[in-house]
Order: structure tokens, then C-alpha cells, then sequence
């Protein structure tokens, strides 16, 4: 018998899943955590959750049900961190595949239950933006989380809805979502962020590393490299809260109106008639104008003879970030806005580490005027 968790949003969901699942059921408890292969355009180019035939290695756990594992691979041109998480996580990893919309997802979560031989689904989510309303101006992608929901509703396993760190993947504010939460289940601690700490050192998910700081006790402003505005930890940031899958529900208007999806196509009309906007069209977009500029680049364009030594140019950076009110930033935010290869960022990390190591809180970085 295995535990089944769903993690609601992909990408760096999984990561806090699992840390959700070790600190309230014990690191060694076995579980399976459903997810989307549906991240970042920098980890993955093409727009769009990822399915089963974007993979080679997977292994079938029910008809529609597929297990990623650390010999599964993305098929180019396609990206996707899950075969290497599924290696650095203790609970094993199941592929959601929302092109069926809801009711697909809902046959999945079903044969995912048999396989478990679980009566019971813990939805996880970082940040909240499962129970946003779709009004939010800064909520960029609900489309994943209101599906789990809507689908977790039409299998009738009793289900129950957690929200860890209200507020920190800056979609909906956490003034907004404390109303809705109550008492916190449990308050994450050093202790429970043990079993994903060495994730971070690779991966790029910001909300899973606000919230493994949060838990650290790291207090204040933290700038991300994903949200219009800065993040404040503070002293919900570490807290779980559950709800009921039919408050979740009550909540969730793009939720109710998926219950009936049969494709991802009915899935973000839904979403354009709710929320305003299909995140998937968004990245579509994006996709397209990376392309584009990729294409206009010179390719023989002239490169500085002597190039600022990287020190030099962090310093710049980290000055003028700190001066915007910033205590904190992801290594995310650093790689993407000095835009460093990954072998000047190891090298960046490791001068930083050196010269000043009381600046690295991992896994955030204090930025130096917080040191004085």
C-alpha cells in the first residue's frame, strides 16, 4: 500500500509534496505523487503540459498511468526535470496527462488509487492559487490546479485539498487566501525540508524554495525571478493548511466550470471564460517571440575583448537589487538576470561560497547589504 498525493501545480510542486508527505506522514512512509510535466519554458521549450509519448522509459502502472523513473527521458525537442527528480525524491512520481481534460485526469487518479491501494487523495499545493477566484491580476497559471480539482471530484475518492505557504508563488496575496485557510494543519521546520534539501541545488522552482526557507526560518523580502513583485516571508509562510475538497471546490469557480472537460482544448476556453486568459496560449506566445529573437541574434556579432570579470558584474547586479528592498534572491533570479551559463553560475556559487559564506542560506542567497 502506498500513500496518494496529487501535486497540484507540476513543475516544483512535486518537491514540496514530498516534503509535505515526509512531515506529515514520515519520510518513509511509501507514496506516489502524481504531477505534470508542465514547467518553465527554460527547462522546457515547448509550450504546454508534456504526455506519456513525450517520454521513452516510463513505466505503465494502469491503462492511462504512467510512472516516470530516473531511466525515463523527454523525447526532444521537448524538456523535463521528472526523470531527475524522480531520483532525488523518496516518493515515486506519476505522470499526469490532463489532454483528456477531466475526465481523463480522472481515470488516471482512479487507476493510480488501485495501484496504491489507497482510499483516501492528498492534494498539494505551494502557494495557493488553488483556491483563486480568477479575478486576481496576478494569477498567471490556475489552469493546472482547478483541473486536479474538477477531477479529483468526479473519481468520489474522499480527497483532501493542502495549501503550503500561502502567497509565495505571488499569484494570489496571502491577505487574500489567510481568510479563506483557518488554523494551519502543521508548521514546516528545518527538520521536515531534510529529505528534499538537495534538489535545490539544480532545480529551479522558486515557490518549493520559499517555502523550504520559510521552514529554515529565514525571515523578509525575497526577489524571485517568476513574479512582478517581491515576496515577504513571514510567519504563515511555512504553515500547511487543509481544506475540504468541496470548500476547495466552493472557492474555485475554474474548477466547477472544468467538470465536464473532455479535452485540454475545452480546458483553456474554460479558463479564457473564467479567468480572462489561457496560460497555455501565453506560453504559445512567448515560445514564438523567444524563437524570434533567438533567430535575429547575430551570429557573428563582436564580443568584448576583455569581458568584466564575473565578481565584478554580480556585484553591480547584486547592488542594485539590493537597493530596490531585496534582502534574499533564488539562484534562479541570479542565473536568468546576469544570464550565466551553468558552468559560470557553478563558478559564481562557488566564489560567493568562498569570499563571503554567510551568504548563502540555501536555498536562497542573502545579498550583501543584509550582511552589515
Amino acid at each position: 500500500m502506498k500513500r496518494l498525493l496529487i501535486a497540484a501545480g507540476g513543475g516544483g510542486d512535486a518537491i514540496a509534496t514530498a516534503m509535505v508527505h515526509a512531515a506529515l506522514h514520515g519520510p518513509d512512509e511509501p507514496a506516489l505523487v502524481l504531477t505534470y510535466a508542465w514547467e518553465r519554458l527554460v527547462v522546457d521549450p515547448v509550450p504546454g503540459p508534456r504526455r506519456p509519448s513525450d517520454f521513452t522509459g516510463t513505466v505503465t502502472a494502469g491503462p492511462t498511468l504512467r510512472l516516470v523513473t530516473p531511466r525515463s527521458a523527454p523525447r526532444p525537442p521537448a524538456g523535463s526535470l521528472l526523470p531527475r527528480l524522480s531520483a532525488g525524491l523518496r516518493p515515486a512520481l506519476g505522470l499526469l496527462d490532463p489532454y483528456a481534460g477531466a475526465s481523463g485526469l480522472a481515470r488516471q487518479i482512479e487507476e493510480a488509487a488501485a495501484y496504491c491501494e489507497a482510499g483516501h487523495v492528498d492534494v498539494v499545493d505551494v502557494g495557493g492559487d488553488i483556491l483563486a477566484d480568477g479575478t486576481e491580476p496576478t494569477l498567471r497559471s490556475p489552469l493546472g490546479d482547478a483541473l486536479v480539482l474538477a477531477a479529483c471530484a468526479r473519481t468520489g475518492i474522499p480527497t483532501s485539498v493542502h495549501v503550503a505557504g500561502p502567497g509565495l508563488d505571488s499569484e494570489v496575496p496571502e491577505a487574500a487566501l489567510l481568510p479563506l485557510l483557518g488554523d494551519p494543519l502543521h508548521t514546516l521546520t528545518h527538520a521536515d525540508t531534510l529529505s528534499v534539501q538537495a534538489v535545490f541545488d539544480w532545480h529551479p522552482s522558486e515557490a518549493g524554495a520559499l517555502l523550504v526557507a520559510a521552514a529554515r526560518g529565514i525571515r523578509g523580502v525575497c526577489g524571485t525571478r517568476d513574479a512582478p513583485h517581491p515576496v515577504t516571508l513571514g510567519d504563515a509562510s511555512p504553515h500547511v493548511y487543509r481544506l475540504t475538497l468541496a470548500r476547495a471546490l466552493e472557492i474555485n469557480p475554474l474548477a466547477r466550470a472544468l467538470a465536464e472537460s473532455a479535452s485540454l482544448a475545452d480546458a483553456e476556453r474554460a479558463s479564457e471564460r473564467v479567468c480572462g486568459f489561457s496560460e497555455i496560449a501565453r506560453e504559445r506566445a512567448r515560445a514564438a517571440q523567444l524563437a524570434q529573437e533567438a533567430g535575429e541574434s547575430p551570429g557573428g556579432g563582436t564580443a568584448p575583448s576583455e569581458p568584466r570579470p564575473l565578481p565584478e558584474r554580480f556585484a553591480e547586479w547584486e547592488r542594485r537589487t539590493a537597493d530596490s528592498g531585496i534582502a534574499y534572491v533564488t539562484t534562479r533570479r541570479i542565473a536568468e538576470e546576469l544570464a550565466l551559463s551553468p558552468a559560470q553560475l557553478t563558478s559564481l556559487r562557488r566564489h560567493l561560497s568562498t569570499a563571503s559564506p554567510a551568504r548563502h542560506t540555501p536555498p536562497l542567497w542573502r545579498l550583501a547589504a543584509v550582511e552589515a
